[in-house]
């Protein structure tokens, strides 16, 4: 007996990513043929159309996502460690840069860049780790019985796991701070040239996680709100990189917090809701809704009201100088030559100038409050759709995320015990029955260069089988190169003539 399996590859997310090669038997007198066996009588997905060479390759991406980054992080700690002239730029991606021995604080600079792609990378590795080899085994202990479930329950318990640790640092930079619950404390002494080395710590891998995020997004299957959710990542992303380069670190730090409280009340109530707690799962979203109007309908417009209210109060438009010195709009002659009606040159300061002037005006807060104000839309979009989610809690139903729920329908998870009896159909067949492999000629134009996605058809029907990892690949499949009927090794050399087939 020949069998040929390639287990689906499957991506952070769960989504399949991998082929699933079909298996195939005939008896030795070729009246019958054993087909693989579909728990519950579930179909096969339908064949997924050949992809390009580049499809190809970013598909090898998203299924080595711990491999890559794995290899970039020993890349560049080797290269820290045994080239020591090339430390003068590696210590940029492990070290904060732009110390200062005098005030025991931290400036802000392009030397940080180096700083956030090293956490990128981290992140894409620690989620994948984190959710293949964590959250998934504790998704089936705790009863989670489909495919999406599965998914989901993964993607959602990584968002607690991040969120918890991001807010609960946040909320401690908070409190130990001038802007504890004092708005003006936000704008009062501004430019912030220089930040807690906790402070900056915080704010560049929170900038990190989010750049991962728009990855993320386009790596998971897509949702209702897929738009939504891109465009948010696209401008929490672009506030970051503008606020810390204009030393609005204070504001950044405090929307930060309001944002992440949800995202961790929502996706516990999601986990109790894929694990069957459907009363709990109600009453913590109920706790959530709560959540959402305090936090996103009342603290996120006061900091957009201070932005229009407070900011030109504490902060007078004018040019401000390292030494503490400023020149106010009112001069005009010499605060239009510093450039104080410039918008981009004042907003990336941080990162073209760090010891020159840097002005404010009325221009450049509109701008940040209209970005603002954008995120607000996109939130109060949401909540009509989280409105209707209450109605139907309310009329009886369970509460069920319409925000993000993708289309399609649900599988099953494959019993083990199930795959094990069609891997191995000599010791589930009947009378003895003797078993011999599927014979195939094999052309050139069989040959096919196509993503691990597209499965191939070899006389078999596929037995679709869920696994984190792939199984080991043939020869035939390490080079994205497809022989139907030839899984494996010693049958392909006895094909071209360098040894006999047992």
């Amino acid at each position: 007996m020949a069998t040929q399996v390639s287990v689906p590859c499957r991506g952070s997310n769960g989504s399949a990513l991998g082929s699933v090669h079909e298996i195939g038997w005939t008896e030795t007198n070729g009246e019958k043929l054993a087909v693989g066996a579909r728990k519950h009588g579930k179909r096969a997905k339908k064949k997924i159309d050949e992809e390009s060479l580049m499809g190809y390759l970013c598909t090898q991406i998203c299924e080595h996502q711990i491999g890559i980054a794995v290899n970039l992080l020993l890349l560049l700690f080797l290269t820290h460690i045994f080239f020591p002239r090339a430390r003068r730029r590696t210590h940029k991606f492990f070290h904060l840069s732009y110390f200062n021995p005098e005030t025991a604080k931290y400036g802000c600079g392009t030397d940080d860049l180096p700083f956030v792609a090293l956490w990128i990378v981290v992140f894409t590795g620690m989620r994948v780790a984190v959710m293949d080899y964590i959250l998934g085994p504790m998704a089936r202990v705790g009863g989670i019985k489909t495919k999406k479930g599965l998914v989901r329950f993964k993607e959602q318990a990584w968002l607690i796991c991040y969120c918890s640790c991001s807010w609960s640092l946040g909320m401690y930079i908070m409190y130990h701070s001038e802007f504890w619950f004092n708005l003006h404390g936000m704008w009062r002494g501004w430019p912030f040239r220089e930040i807690t080395g906790l402070s900056k710590f915080y704010y560049l891998v929170q900038w990190a996680f989010w750049l991962q995020q728009i990855v993320v997004v386009n790596i998971e299957e897509k949702r209702k709100d897929y738009a939504q959710m891109f465009t948010h990542h696209i401008f929490t992303s672009a506030l970051l990189f503008l606020s810390y380069g204009y030393y609005h670190t204070r504001v950044g730090i405090v929307i930060l917090c309001i944002m992440d409280l949800v995202d961790i009340i929502l996706p516990s109530a999601k986990l109790l809701k894929y694990m069957g707690f459907s009363s709990v799962c109600d009453i913590m979203f109920g706790v959530f809704v709560f959540t959402w109007l305090v936090t996103r309908h009342t603290f996120y417009p006061m900091v957009c009201w201070s932005i229009y209210k407070d900011a030109p109060v504490d902060m007078a438009p004018g040019c401000y100088f390292a030494d503490g010195t400023m020149i106010p709009a009112s001069n005009t002659t010499p605060y239009d030559a510093l450039g104080g009606n410039l918008i981009w040159p004042n907003l990336l300061k941080a990162y073209t100038d760090r010891t020159g002037p840097i002005c404010w005006n009325p221009t450049i807060r509109y701008s940040f409050l209209a970005l603002l104000l954008v995120l607000q839309a996109i939130i109060l979009l949401w909540f009509t759709m989280i409105l209707k989610i209450v109605y139907k809690v309310l009329s009886g139903q369970n509460a069920d995320d319409v925000r993000s729920d993708d289309e399609g329908e649900d599988e099953e998870l494959e019993d083990q015990a199930e795959l094990e009896r069609v891997s191995h159909p000599i010791n589930a067949a009947k009378g003895g029955a003797e078993w011999a492999p599927v014979e195939q000629e094999v052309g050139v134009e069989a040959l096919t260069f196509t993503s691990r996605r597209s499965p191939s058809v070899n006389g078999g029907v596929g037995v679709r089988r869920n696994s984190r990892r792939p199984a080991r690949s043939s020869s035939g499949r390490a080079s994205g190169i497809s022989i139907p009927g030839h899984g494996d090794h010693k049958e392909l050399l006895g094909r071209i003539g360098c040894d006999k087939p047992t």
